[in-house]
């Protein structure tokens, strides 16, 4: 019961944040290597999978139902995105993830610095771009971000906000509901792979997804109550998290 206990209220805060901005994997992740340090890392990744696109995708029609979003855009980034994370779970088991890993705070870095010296970025939604520019740009997004989650994956709810809002020109309350479609996308072709494997504890899963949607009602209604200043200042401190947690799993000790 400890154990369904921990990782139930891990998965709830995971839903909060990821609604918000993503970054939910941050808390999930390890709270299952934490309870369950045993077991194959396959299964725990498959299993926090098995919960967050529940959330990710119940924060998509919350959204939907209170932000005006370009679906005409939007649906074939999902598309692109299914096959990107689809690309990237298949890449990995060919090549190593070991220079990316090493890559990934600097990156991280960059967005965080970028953001914080750009103090209007994501204020206002201002679409750069309309019709098929903007689904082809969308798409490229989807397709690119896709394969790094299916490939590796911290972080990727951050990056298609970051990329929405500065590709795209939308402001971060748009960018987080567009981004929610998408990383439903990466989420759902990761699940299908890692179920065909065999690699989902489906009796944590569903108690762990129930929770995840409840904290993403929680995350979504306060990012909608409080627009897009909020969002942005919540991506910088989940940006930040990510770049010490990242930098830290690649630098570390344990490195």
């Amino acid at each position: 019961m400890l154990e369904f206990l921990v990782v139930t209220l891990a998965s709830l805060l995971a839903g909060f944040v990821d609604a918000i901005v993503g970054g939910g994997g941050l808390i999930l992740v390890p709270a299952l290597f934490g309870v369950f340090p045993g077991a194959a890392p396959a299964t725990l990744f498959g299993t926090n999978k098995g919960a967050s696109v529940w959330g990710t995708a119940w924060a998509t029609l919350q959204y939907s139902r209170r932000v005006t979003l370009p679906w005409s855009a939007l649906l074939p980034a999902a598309v692109a995105a299914l096959a990107g994370g689809f690309l990237g779970a298949w890449a990995v088991t060919q090549v190593s993830a070991e220079g990316l890993r090493r890559a990934l705070p600097f990156i991280l870095g960059a967005v965080f610095l970028y953001t914080l010296a750009k103090k209007d970025l994501g204020r206002d939604h201002t679409r750069h771009h309309q019709g098929h520019t903007e689904a082809l740009l969308a798409s490229l997004i989807g397709l690119v971000i896709g394969f790094y989650d299916g490939f590796f994956g911290p972080g990727t709810g951050s990056f298609f906000v970051f990329l929405f809002v500065r590709v795209l020109g939308y402001d971060f309350l748009h960018a987080s509901a567009s981004a929610k479609l998408l990383n439903t996308a990466t989420n759902l072709s990761a699940l299908a792979l890692f179920a065909w494997k065999g690699h989902v504890w489906w009796h944590y899963a569903l108690v762990m997804a129930v929770a995840n949607v409840v904290g993403s009602l929680l995350g979504t209604r306060l990012a909608l109550k409080h627009g897009a200043g909020f969002v942005r200042v919540f991506f910088i401190v989940v940006v930040g998290a990510l770049i010490l947690k990242t930098g830290w799993d690649a630098f570390g000790p344990a490195a």
